[in-house]
């Protein structure tokens, strides 16, 4: 490979084709490549998280036991017989400051007041261990510490000297969160009044959607996966959803124009009050559905594995299914656990769902084996469109989950996994300020459009193996031919690109998203940085594209 420049924003930029063929997916792998586009981003640990809170309770708080001396002429000179000696260390305490640092860990500050004697802390964590220092009079006291399980925490700070005892503490959530699957479930339509006023949402305007205490999701919830899907758009806009009480991003998650039915996933941090907000920023009124699937908390749950995509189902060759469209109105079921990488004790999988080739308009609801279709959506499309959309599903107790074609005619339905969450999985989600990562339209980036057939290499957890996933939406845009989009681990180490001897990654035979000339299309990807920390975003098309890409989350193991 080429040489890389570095360019205004650090990303390594140096031309290069790969062939790959196909619309909805193609089996082949690309031709060998000359080169790739590479982006570099702020190093993800550097990232704010909201999730890092902090919890103080200042000296004055402190609770103090003084041991004083015994009633005696002889205590001190001059002493009256039966009067007592002042109390020693009067002002024994501390000041205790613990902020969250990591998915499961925390960093803690102890403000020692003291006379110049020695001084013994004990730090209790409250999940059963200690870490002891001694120090010696008024110091500062700073320790870290990484829980094993995710949860609500009380933290004491113990002071004992020879003349004295003093304790002080406060009470922190571990910063990550573990999911739980749930419904899927309806929280709101705007058509019948489900969840809030029948009516569209006008632009500029938001709707506020109710998390915690809604139906059997409890309060304390952290964040939140919703799908949802814009209808009946009188222009065109995207929706921005955010914490209820937060600042309003400059991110997008459902892009959509004049006349579409659009569904996108979302995973969205829960504000305070337990409300999400979902904002219209767009030219006319829009209806808006959104279908609960899962939440997170500090409770400990589910956390996430992220695997290699795979494809599990394909109607068009017969793959984990019969082979053939799903005729319409009729579901079929598809074998999850012990396929694909997912285990026999997974809760629920992350996957992208795609249809191709439908005979007529409609939805896809996906939802457990076993059980009743729900009345939730998770993809909508339009006679012979072919559109994608990420889906998080509880797996059923037979180990298995349904996809409904809710549709007079019949479709190819296409169902690849990225992941799943269970109770052997240690990463949690932790939020993260939304930030944009890349952006080909921005002069800043400067190598212009991703050209057809060829990939943007992007670098997010090179050397930081502790983050497992990331929660990216990729936006595609100015698209001059039909093709898709493919996200997946690169082989590759940063060094390999650095040096020339990075190999053509084998682009797996999923798809992320699709489109076709002139559309604008997101999607929600749950992505895997693989062993190197590199993620891949690859243009299966003839064409070039302009790609977005924000994140909006992370998956932590420590």
């Amino acid at each position: 490979m080429p040489r890389h420049r570095h360019i205004v924003i650090a990303a390594a930029v140096a031309a290069g084709v790969a062939v790959v063929p196909g619309l909805a997916q193609a089996a082949d792998s690309p031709a060998p490549a000359t080169g790739t586009h590479g982006a570099s981003t702020t190093p993800v640990n550097k990232v704010s998280s909201p999730a890092f809170t902090t919890a103080s309770s200042p000296v004055g708080s402190t609770v103090k036991q003084l041991r004083k001396a015994a009633p005696n002429a002889q205590n001190a000179p001059g002493a009256q017989e039966g009067t007592a000696a002042p109390a020693a260390n009067p002002n024994l305490g501390t000041g205790v400051t613990v902020t969250g640092t990591s998915a499961y860990g925390v960093s803690l500050t102890a403000d020692v007041v003291s006379d110049p004697v020695a001084v013994t802390v004990m730090i209790s964590w409250g999940d059963g261990t200690t870490d002891e220092v001694h120090t010696t009079g008024t110091s500062k006291v700073e320790r870290t510490h990484t829980y094993a399980k995710l949860g609500v925490y009380d933290v004491k700070v113990n002071l004992s000297t020879v003349d004295a005892t003093a304790s002080n503490g406060v009470t922190i959530a571990t910063p990550g969160s573990a999911y739980t699957p749930y419904g899927p479930t309806r929280l709101l339509d705007t058509r019948d009044g489900t969840g809030a006023p029948a009516a569209k949402v006008g632009n500029d305007q938001l709707v506020r959607v109710k998390i915690a205490g809604n139906g059997g999701i409890p309060a304390g919830v952290t964040a939140v996966a919703l799908n949802v899907t814009v209808t009946e758009p009188g222009g065109a806009g995207h929706i921005i959803a955010y914490p209820d009480g937060a600042t309003r991003p400059t991110t997008s998650n459902v892009n959509y124009t004049e006349g579409q039915t659009v569904p996108n996933l979302v995973i969205v941090p829960v504000g305070a009050d337990g409300y999400v907000d979902l904002y219209n920023r767009g030219a006319a009124p829009v209806h808006l559905i959104a279908d609960v699937a899962g939440y997170f908390s500090h409770t400990a749950a589910a956390g996430y594995t992220g695997v290699s995509p795979t494809r599990l189902v394909d109607t068009r060759e017969g793959l984990g299914t019969a082979r053939g469209q799903v005729a319409g109105w009729t579901s079929f079921p598809v074998q999850v656990r012990g396929a694909a990488g997912v285990p026999a004790g997974a809760k629920a999988v992350a996957l992208n769902v795609t249809v191709t080739d439908p005979q007529s308009d409609g939805h896809l609801t996906v939802y457990p084996g076993a059980q009743s279709a729900p009345t939730a959506s998770n993809l909508n499309f339009r006679a012979g469109q072919t559109i994608a959309n990420s889906v998080i599903v509880p797996i059923g107790a037979d180990g298995r989950i349904q996809v409904l074609n809710a549709a007079p005619g019949s479709s190819d339905v296409i169902v690849d996994v990225v992941g799943y969450y269970g109770d052997d999985s240690r990463s949690a989600y932790l939020p993260v300020l939304p930030t944009r990562l890349l952006d080909t339209r921005e002069d800043s980036w400067g190598a212009g459009p991703l050209p057809g057939q060829n990939y943007i290499y992007m670098p997010l957890s090179d050397g930081l193996p502790q983050f497992t996933g990331f929660v990216l939406n990729s936006t595609v845009t100015n698209t001059k031919d039909a093709g898709h989009l493919t996200v997946f681990p690169d082989p590759n180490t940063v060094a390999q690109y650095d040096n020339g001897t990075a190999i053509l990654p084998v682009k797996p035979n999923t798809s992320t998203l699709n489109w076709k000339a002139g559309d604008t299309v997101p999607n929600l990807v749950q992505a895997n940085p693989g062993a190197n920390g590199i993620v891949d975003f690859w243009n299966a098309s003839g064409g070039d594209i302009d790609l977005v890409v924000d994140m909006f989350g992370v998956y932590q193991n420590n």
